[in-house]
């Protein structure tokens, strides 16, 4: 991974970063948090939810953390061998069901 550096105070140029704040304030913003310490919390526990449960359609609906730590190519396969699988059985199901009629 390139760390690269936008120019300060230009958003366009900013675009992913401020993307990723933008998501992160809208959901925070819909809690009250009377504490920094509640705000800090809803903070880790955004981000952790954002880097390793929530799917990103850019990434092939995988999770950053999946993409950073090398198991893209893991998950695709599980993820092809399930879809196989239930293609197969669907393809039964429906035999049976014609054979059935």
């Amino acid at each position: 991974m390139k760390h690269s550096r936008g120019v300060p105070y230009h958003p366009q140029t900013q675009g992913k970063i401020e993307r990723y704040h933008r998501s992160m304030k809208i959901v925070l913003l819909q809690d009250n948090h009377f504490s920094t310490e509640d705000l800090e919390k809803d903070i880790r526990a955004w981000v952790n939810y954002y880097n390793n449960e929530r799917y990103h359609e850019s990434l092939d609906n995988l999770t950053p953390a999946d993409v950073y730590f090398g198991r893209a190519e893991q998950r695709l396969r599980e993820r092809a061998d399930i879809k196989r699988k239930t293609m197969e059985e669907r393809r039964k199901i429906y035999q049976q069901q014609k054979e059935a009629s």
